[in-house]
């Protein structure tokens, strides 16, 4: 019989996609007081990899990833893929809202998370690859650790295998990885 082993912590990831540049540093800032200080974050990268969103959110799109200095629980991902929905939706003040080009949503957030051997994205989303987690959360493997980089899986989303993510995420990782060395003994510190 398996011993069973709990998993641990990860380091948190939270993609956002829009047309307007000016809400990064919005949504950075509502995101700091939900999950903490950024310690890492990605170059914009163009989106230009399908126009799934241009419809909602506009033409010239971009994406920008965040990576946060306390690691999390990895069964918090549901949890945390509702509260960016919620976010996504509902963290606007009128008077910003009043000055939007598209009255819909403006940004796309996408919660993930970096352990040392593979990067996973939440989503709402059912499909082939995606397993159901709970609450109506689905978590998918994105890139997988091989060989001393992350490495795109055959379904990958394109924007995820540039050399600028998979740059980005390794470098996360190596963060993550001296974390993990000075907190584990520490669980207190871990979410």
């Amino acid at each position: 019989m398996g011993k069973i082993i709990f998993p641990k912590p990860a380091k948190l990831i939270i993609s956002t996609i829009t047309s307007d540049i000016g809400l990064f540093n919005l949504y950075k800032e509502i995101l700091i007081k939900r999950f903490g200080k950024v310690d890492i974050e990605s170059k914009v990268q163009p989106f230009i990899f399908t126009n799934y969103y241009e419809k909602e959110f506009g033409k010239n799109l971009i994406q920008k990833l965040f990576s946060f200095f306390t690691p999390i629980k990895q069964n918090r991902l549901p949890e945390i893929k509702r509260i960016t929905n919620n976010l996504e939706n509902n963290c606007m003040n009128e008077n910003t809202k009043q000055n939007m080009t598209f009255p819909k949503r403006k940004i796309n957030l996408d919660p993930g998370y970096v352990t040392l051997n593979k990067f996973i994205l939440a989503s709402t989303k059912n499909g082939p690859t995606r397993i159901y987690l709970s609450h109506g959360i689905y978590a998918e493997i994105t890139l997988r650790f091989i060989n001393k980089s992350f490495v795109p899986c055959e379904y990958t989303y394109p924007n995820y295998k540039t050399d600028e993510y998979i740059n980005f995420l390794n470098q996360v990782r190596q963060k993550y990885k001296l974390q993990l060395r000075e907190y584990l003994n520490k669980p207190n510190i871990l979410n």
